[in-house]
Order: structure tokens, then C-alpha cells, then sequence
């Protein structure tokens, strides 16, 4: 069987160092809020060239907290409207929602599955004050039109960062684009923790603080709380799997980025629609997080694959407005989303495949 993706094999890579450093946390006594966090924020706002990092629990809190924090600073009051993709991933949606504000979606580009920025404007209006975009599935999306359009309207840009660490736009590194970012370290991303992690980066030293604030019951102070806040913290274990694997994310990427690129020159099915990018193996703008294909066929594709021992996903088979979850917008109607969640699914990809399993993977969608 080809795993989608071999968590245990990814991990063992790192096993001698992961374990020698767990070993001084557990040794330690200090299990949360302590110099491990610090290390990893530190390297981490480094790494991406922000002022600063703050660790929270997952990539589901980074958005809320963002969120949540230009609200208690004023930026963004309930009611208010926030741009998202229509083809997100449910997280983004409900980071919006729970803050008491009113989601607005934007369809994709069809070629690049990521928001279509030239879509965006005619969607903003006077309760508008944020723009989300989404490095969907590691591809980061951005450009100056985007940024001049933010800025003619006073709008906050909030990158949802969780598929793309490491991903470029122009040399710049992905969640150092807008105003602040939220990541994901989910064990199946591409620098993922043993468990739920996140990270939110901004170069607003305010916010910052107001989020680690927030993410520590409201407190900066034990027993004194500013805010109502929230329990959202990246504890020293993670971190320290984190800062280990974070030294290699850049090889870990390009080793995707190879596996990409033989899928991309080797799938030759007429009934296969393959990414559309340029010099895969240099471009920076992509550290493929997933590689989705698309097939008419879709449901039939992957049960064949399945047949031979390939695992895949789709990437995702319910859009947000369709989910009963947000019954309220189960009317509205976004073509090029639902079109492409019944054709899109997602080739195993990682840095561990071997090159005998990437080969099977090619000659089996070639049969097809």
C-alpha cells in the first residue's frame, strides 16, 4: 500500500534529535509557557522574517485569536464582513464566524485552486474589513493589486498560512505578506508537531500582544484578566519537534517540489488535468503541501486507485457555504467551487516517498 502520507516514516528521520530534546523537557519540570516556546517563536519569526511569533494550540486558534484580537483592539466589530475563499478548508470559515462576523466568499481561479483576486473588489463594501486569503494547498497567492486594493480600503490582510510554511511570493516569505498570520502544525502538514499545534506571525507588535494575552485566558498577569480570553497554548513538547524539524523544512520542501515535478512531467492521461505551474523545481511560490489532480471522474479515479493499493483524499469534497454547519448559506450559489469538489483529489506527496512508489503512482494513472 502507498500511504497518502507515512507520518511514522517522516518522523522517524528526526527521531534521535526529537527524542534527546523531549527527554530535557520532560526532565525539566516546565511543561508549558516556557524558554522551549520562547526558542521556537524566536526562530520561527526568524524564519519568516516577522517581528513576531506567538505559539498557540492549533491552526484553528491562530485565525480566531487574529481575529479576536483586532476586535478587542478596535480594528474589526462584530457584524463587520471578512473575505474568504469559497473552496477553504471549513476552519477558515468558522475562525470568522465565531467572532461574530459574516464571511463573504470569493471564488477560486480555476488553474490555481487558490482565491481569484481579480473577484475580490466588487465583493468589498462599507462593513468590509478584512481579506483572507488562503495558501491553498501550498501555494502561495498574493500580488501588489492585492495589496493596493487593502489599502485603498482600509482592509487588514489575514493570511491563512496553514499548507504553505516556507512557500514565496517575490522573495518573501508566506505569512510575512499581509498584516498577520495564522499556522497550522498539524501532524499531516509539512512541518507538522506529534499532535495540535499553531502559530500566529505579525509584524504589529499590538497585536501580538494582545493575542498572547488573549490565548492565556485574557491574562498577562496571573489571576488578573484583561480580556475574555481563550486556553490556547503551544506547549514545550511541540516546540521542541517543532524548532527540530523547522532546521529542515527548506530540504523537506524541495524533496515535495522534486516529487511534483516527476508527477507533473510523467502523468500523461487525457482524462487527467494535472497543476499548472511553471519551473516546478525553482518556483518557491509552491511547497506542495498537496498535489491535487482533477478528473471528471473523480469518484471512479479513486476507486481505481484504491483497487491498486494508492491511497488519495480530496482536498475538499463539501465546500464551506454547503455544509450543514452553515445551513444559512446552503442557497448560495459558487460554481467553480462546487465544480472543482467533485473533480479534485489529492496524490500522496512527501518528502519520504520513495521513487519505486512515486513510478507506481505515474504508471497506474497512466492506465487508467
Amino acid at each position: 500500500m502507498i500511504k497518502f502520507l507515512d507520518l511514522q516514516k517522516i518522523n522517524l528521520q528526526f527521531q534521535k534529535e526529537i527524542e534527546e530534546e523531549i527527554i530535557k523537557v520532560y526532565r525539566s519540570g516546565w511543561y508549558l509557557l516556557g524558554e522551549k516556546v520562547r526558542e521556537f517563536e524566536n526562530n520561527l519569526a526568524k524564519y519568516i522574517g516577522v517581528q513576531e511569533t506567538v505559539g498557540v494550540a492549533n491552526g484553528l486558534d491562530s485565525l480566531r485569536l487574529i481575529l479576536k484580537g483586532y476586535k478587542e483592539l478596535g480594528v474589526i466589530n462584530e457584524g463587520d464582513e471578512v473575505i474568504v475563499p469559497a473552496n477553504t478548508y471549513i476552519a477558515s470559515v468558522l475562525a470568522i464566524s465565531e467572532n461574530g462576523l459574516i464571511p463573504i466568499f470569493v471564488e477560486p481561479d480555476e488553474q490555481t485552486f487558490n482565491i481569484d483576486i481579480s473577484k475580490i473588489e466588487e465583493k468589498i463594501t462599507s462593513k468590509t474589513k478584512a481579506i483572507m486569503i488562503v495558501h491553498l494547498y501550498g501555494q502561495a497567492i498574493f500580488s501588489n493589486e492585492l495589496k493596493l486594493l487593502a489599502q485603498k480600503n482600509n482592509l487588514k490582510i489575514i493570511e491563512d498560512n496553514a499548507q504553505a510554511i516556507g512557500a514565496e511570493w517575490n522573495g518573501i516569505k508566506t505569512g510575512n505578506l499581509g498584516d498577520a498570520a495564522g499556522f497550522s502544525f498539524y501532524p499531516g502538514k509539512n512541518l507538522g508537531a506529534l499532535g495540535d499545534a499553531g502559530a500566529v506571525s505579525t509584524n504589529d507588535a499590538d497585536l501580538a500582544q494582545t493575542i498572547r494575552t488573549l490565548a492565556n485566558y485574557g491574562s498577562e498577569k496571573k489571576y488578573i484578566n484583561k480580556y475574555r480570553g481563550l486556553n490556547s497554548r503551544l506547549d514545550e513538547i511541540q516546540a521542541v519537534v517543532l524548532n527540530t524539524k523547522l532546521k529542515y523544512n527548506d530540504q523537506e520542501n524541495q524533496k515535495r517540489r522534486a516529487v511534483a515535478n516527476y508527477y507533473l512531467n510523467n502523468i500523461k492521461n487525457a482524462r487527467i488535468e494535472l497543476p499548472k505551474i511553471e519551473n516546478c523545481i525553482q518556483n518557491k511560490q509552491h511547497v506542495w503541501h498537496l498535489f491535487v489532480i482533477r478528473c471528471k471522474q473523480r469518484d471512479e479515479l479513486q476507486e481505481y486507485l484504491t483497487k491498486n493499493n494508492i491511497q488519495t483524499l480530496v482536498h475538499y469534497p463539501i465546500p464551506p457555504h454547503k455544509q450543514e454547519a452553515y445551513s444559512n448559506y446552503n442557497h448560495l450559489h459558487f460554481p467553480i467551487t462546487e465544480k472543482l469538489s467533485k473533480e479534485i483529489l489529492s496524490l500522496p506527496i512527501s518528502a519520504v516517498l520513495h521513487q519505486d512508489e512515486i513510478k507506481k503512482v505515474v504508471k497506474i494513472l497512466n492506465d487508467y
